[in-house]
């Protein structure tokens, strides 16, 4: 574990150091709970101030010095004051002193803790900031009593005061990032942002704690925290000072909100004495805030909770538990999510003897997709005799959970109790789930279509048939599962969530088909019933999505993608630990994140993704893929190679749905690797399968790739009655008529302007790519039209760099194969002289500057003009920009 850096605080640190430099004021006060980071903050401002011109003096009150007059100033000041001076006179003498130690120079005197001053030392403090070329800068802890000289300062409007507020998500995961030296998955980062509350120290001791308990683990280069929180020693004493000295009453009410959040008002002052509950809310204990109709009483910081519920006896932890579970049962439950927590608190405190309750709970906590929770109610409730209904479900939640072996055993252990056809139909459904895609079975398709047959009612066929449908679709089968799932739509006995499940598969199949209107509608009408399946068939919602990614990302829908990613499934999927869910929807991050030129943000998604999905091979084999674009993306061949390899290691034949994506990422490898000839046969040969498949919709997007090889004007798929071959242009011409939408006429339009070299409608097709945020895209069109116009030593070039150089500003670490057709072989002399020159430095300077002759410098510039494909010294900056990685400046 690297030091802590300097991370974040960039409004704050300017403010700090303008006030040094740029004299703003006589000052400024940073005022900040303890561990907020307040002391770095102060330290970091006065870091660099060159000793020649600042005098710095830095200190840090404390309360050993507090009590001693002038104690807090005693580092700066000489040991023994001169006798005889009046209160008044001994501050004059502590100014001049640091006067006459400046010399000159601008004082300086930051203060750390300054709240702990005493008072001379306050009082010179104050009298210092009224002074001409003195700044004073300081920190104070919230909450503590501040000297009146110090407050003075900034009431009297001698210097500024700010309150600092915690790290925002963003900056703690930066800060992790720092401390790791690595990259943190995205749940980590967000677990530990929550329990630290942006506070640095806490963070740090959280760090220190995972770390030393083996529980920050590192996968695909991305850690993770994996276990449980452990509170060490120090941590526990940093929150003990927080908490302080609890009276019998008060922890009763700390203890009840520790083991209820949030926890409604009226029944906290029903279970302890009102008078606690504001004394626990004036302490800054508990926060009570409203919402809606109800107040809601919570921790005032989420590891008050840890400490509190781990130190709790057991037995007073069952009485409280068990208390406020009889509470709300007697009052009622009044609003979502009141069985579920009366539940779990019947469960922890040992009283729970309701099967019925707990399955119902369980169910609950399934439809929010809280799977570990879901799973717990689910096996209290068929420890409880809650019999079928119960192994069904936490056989269900057992599979989603990537433990399938188990899942089998509980469904072996009720094999007995199914006594009905409804019962064999939901058995039969769930047994065929846990084998198909939990132990990877293709077998169980055909057992689970034999099986149909057995089943007299055409409702219980019709949800069997729904299930086979969309594994038929998911191995590939797809004629089969669309006119299965057809059939199960046109039933009048298909039940509501059977009906939507193979609406679906139809929906998923459109998409790859290129019939995106369909597809939509279909999502449309899916969610329209939501409230009618959910509670029977909760992971319906991950098939819909999966429906809805297909088309998005086939469309190039980004905007779609980020509705998605932050919709209120997205967060249930993060928040209760369902993988399925939060894998994919990584992954479409990641796919977003590259087509916006993004190569960092997309490896980083791709690798949550791989990690988040290591223990299920359902998705895992598109997240290697993934991945594996983005590494190549960013010219990582070694990892991209990598990757595919562990993608091809893990990918299901029954997920063979999804191997279109994985072939297409192969594509991406061998460019990447430099073997442009293997990667447009292999992608021609990709698009042949898929155009005897007849999914159109993928086959738009693997034409486009070997266009941006550029393959526009190669033959590609069967011949035709005359023995000639369709060009890809030609193709993707043809598809506009077969694809909805209009990315696939953008795509022809590529297509056709690279196949006849004419930069323009390159031009124009780019920035169609870029109003759709379709930045990769944008860049390798105006790249395709550079290189041709440079070629041709067209004065075009010219605008094309700029364009070219706008576009790539907002792109990261990227690097394509058109790209690399453009990169200049420039030397690194050339390129020496030619970021001088576009810095605005003449050819006089440049010479004297690198031990040239000036004709020299001339000769590199012309032989840098004719690479570039441009006239002059003034495209130079705009042609510099277009080479990915250079700033267009000076580079020594």
């Amino acid at each position: 574990m690297s030091r802590w850096g300097f991370v974040g605080r960039t409004d704050e640190l300017t403010r700090l150091r303008a006030a040094v430099r740029e004299g703003r004021g006589r000052g400024l006060f940073v005022s900040g709970s303890a561990g907020i980071g307040k002391s770095r903050l102060l330290r970091e401002g006065v870091a660099a101030l060159p000793p020649d011109r600042y005098a710095l003096s830095f200190v840090a009150a404390s309360t050993a010095t507090s009590a001693l007059p002038f104690g807090g100033l005693a580092p700066v000041l000489p040991a023994e004051q001169p006798a005889g001076l009046s209160p008044a006179g001994v501050l004059r003498w502590g100014v001049d002193v640091l006067r006459e130690q400046a010399a000159g120079r601008r004082i300086v005197l930051a203060i750390d803790d300054a709240h702990l001053l005493d008072p001379p030392s306050a009082a010179l403090v104050h009298l210092l900031a009224r002074a001409e070329n003195t700044t004073v800068l300081g920190t104070l802890r919230s909450g503590e009593q501040i000297p009146l000289p110090i407050r003075a300062l900034w009431t009297d409007d001698l210097v500024e005061h700010t309150e600092l507020a915690p790290l925002g998500p963003a900056d703690t995961t930066d800060l992790l990032a720092a401390i790791l030296t690595g990259p943190v998955d995205a749940g980590t980062a967000e677990r530990l942002f929550r329990l630290s509350a942006g506070n640095p120290l806490l963070l740090r001791e959280l760090v220190l704690a995972a770390s030393a308990g083996g529980e920050l683990v590192r996968s695909y280069g991305l850690w993770r925290w994996t276990g449980r929180l452990e509170l060490a020693p120090s941590l526990t004493d940093l929150v003990d000072i927080r908490i302080g000295r609890l009276e019998p009453g008060v922890r009763t009410v700390v203890e009840l909100v520790a083991f209820g959040e949030p926890l409604g008002l009226h029944l906290l002052e029903q279970a302890a004495d009102p008078a606690d509950v504001e004394a626990a809310e004036e302490r800054g204990l508990i926060s009570v805030g409203t919402g809606g109709r109800r107040a809601d009483a919570r921790l005032a910081h989420p590891l008050y909770g840890e400490v509190i519920r781990r130190r709790c006896p057991v037995s007073r932890t069952r009485r409280l538990q068990a208390q406020l579970a009889e509470r709300l049962e007697r009052v009622g439950a009044r609003r979502r999510g009141d069985l579920l927590r009366v539940a779990v608190w019947r469960l922890n405190s040992g009283t729970a003897q309701d099967p019925a309750l707990l399955l119902d709970a369980a169910g609950q906590a399934f439809t929010r997709y809280d799977v570990p929770l879901a799973t717990r109610l689910a096996r209290a409730a068929l420890d409880a005799d809650g019999g079928f209904p119960a192994a069904e479900l936490l056989a269900t939640l057992l599979m989603f959970g990537d433990r399938p072996a188990e899942a089998v055993d509980v469904l072996d252990g009720v094999a007995d109790d199914v006594v009905s056809e409804e019962r064999r139909c939901r058995w039969l459904t769930v047994h065929g789930m846990v084998g198909y895609w939990g132990l990877s079975r293709q077998s169980t398709v055909d057992t689970l279509a034999a099986a149909g047959h057995t089943l007299a009612d055409p409702g219980h066929r019709a949800r069997l048939r729904a299930f086979e449908a969309i594994m038929r679709l998911h191995g590939l089968d797809v004629d089969t599962a669309v006119r299965i799932s057809r059939s199960v739509l046109e039933h009048p006995a298909a039940g509501v969530a059977a009906r939507e499940l193979a609406r679906s598969t139809v929906a998923h199949a459109d998409a790859a088909r290129g019939r995106f209107l369909a597809n939509a509608a279909a999502i449309d009408r899916v969610q329209a019933e939501a409230a009618n399946w959910r509670a029977d068939m909760p992971y319906l919602h991950l098939a819909m999505e999966l429906a809805r990614g297909t088309r998005l990302t086939l469309t190039g829908d980004l905007a779609g993608i980020d509705a998605i990613v932050a919709d209120e499934f997205a967060d249930q999927a993060d928040a209760g630990d369902f993988r399925l869910g939060t894998g994919y929807l990584s992954i479409l991050q990641a796919y977003a994140a590259r087509l916006r030129g993004r190569g960092d943000d997309a490896l980083r998604a791709s690798l949550d993704a791989c990690v988040v999905l290591a223990t299920s091979r359902v998705f895992a084999g598109l997240a290697h893929a993934e991945r594996a674009q983005a590494a190549a993306l960013r010219g990582d061949v070694a990892t991209a190679r990598e990757a595919m390899a562990e993608a091809d290691r893990v990918q299901t034949p029954g997920m063979a749905v999804l191997q279109p994506w994985l072939e297409q990422a192969r594509g991406a490898v061998l460019a990447a690797g430099g073997d442009l000839t293997g990667a447009a046969g292999h992608l021609g040969e990709l698009a042949g399968r898929l155009h005897a498949d007849g999914l159109a919709g993928h086959e738009v997007l693997v034409l486009h790739d070997l266009v941006r090889l550029g393959q526009a004007g190669a033959p590609v798929g069967p011949a035709g009655t005359d023995g000639s071959r369709r060009t890809v242009a030609q193709r993707l011409a043809d598809l506009t008529g077969e694809v909805d939408g209009d990315l696939t006429p953008l795509l022809a339009r590529h297509a056709r302007a690279a196949a006849e070299n004419d930069g323009s409608a390159l031009l124009a097709a780019a920035d169609d790519f870029a109003k759709l945020h379709l930045t990769l895209w944008a860049v390798d069109a105006t790249a395709t039209a550079l290189h041709g116009w440079r070629r041709d030593r067209s004065t075009s070039a010219a605008t094309a760099h700029e364009r070219l150089a706008a576009l790539l500003a907002r792109c990261d670490r990227i690097r394509t194969p058109a790209l690399d057709a453009l990169r200049p072989a420039l030397s690194a002399r050339e390129l020496e002289v030619a970021g001088l020159a576009a810095a605005g430095a003449t050819s006089r300077v440049i010479a004297g500057r690198l031990f040239l002759s000036t004709r020299t410098v001339e000769n590199h510039l012309q032989r840098v003009y004719g690479k570039l494909g441009i006239t002059s010294r003034a495209q130079l900056g705009a042609a510099l920009r277009s080479v990915p990685g250079h700033d267009g400046g000076a580079t020594g």
